[in-house]
């Protein structure tokens, strides 16, 4: 079974309050079918970057994202992760306040998950820091993981059914 890396933002986007804005109900709606229909196909895991990430903000809103990860199983730290997040902050890839986003990745890459499932299209899912980021995980000599959103792992029917 692969292995799913649960990144902050698509328990987010599953316990965020409807939103009127289209794209990000259309991201509520697209996350909450993976995390339905979806997500027992594969094993799911978070990390401790995860879990500080989904208990800050809103007291109800981080009780309901943490209630959510209750029970996935939590990546190990080791110092290869601060390495390789340290070697994509080198190479300026992300910007400094980005910081925990080369974490997550370098977690992904250094515990060989097959998916990173994010909606951060500004720093992890997207097509444009991706090549940079393969080259640092090619580099270190870690397997490139799949980084992609719900609806990129939801297969071939991704209607949104009501």
């Amino acid at each position: 079974m692969n292995t799913v890396y649960i990144e902050t933002s698509i328990v987010s986007y599953l316990r965020q309050r409807p939103s009127s804005q289209v794209v990000m109900a259309a991201r509520q709606l697209l996350t909450s079918k993976w995390w339905d229909t979806e997500r027992t196909n594969y094993e799911l895991v978070v990390s401790q970057y995860v879990l500080d990430e989904a208990s800050a903000g809103n007291p109800t809103l981080a009780a309901e994202r943490v209630q959510a990860l209750a029970g996935i199983p939590l990546l190990p730290n080791a110092p290869q992760i601060t390495q390789i997040a340290n070697e994509i902050m080198t190479r300026a890839i992300l910007p400094p306040k980005a910081q925990v986003d080369a974490l997550h990745i370098a977690t992904v890459a250094h515990h060989r998950i097959q998916y990173l499932l994010t909606w951060n299209c500004k720093h992890i899912a997207n097509a444009k820091i991706l090549p940079r980021i393969h080259q640092v995980l090619t580099d270190a000599g870690v397997p490139i993981p799949v980084i992609c959103t719900p609806e990129e792992l939801l297969g071939d029917d991704s209607e949104i059914d009501g």
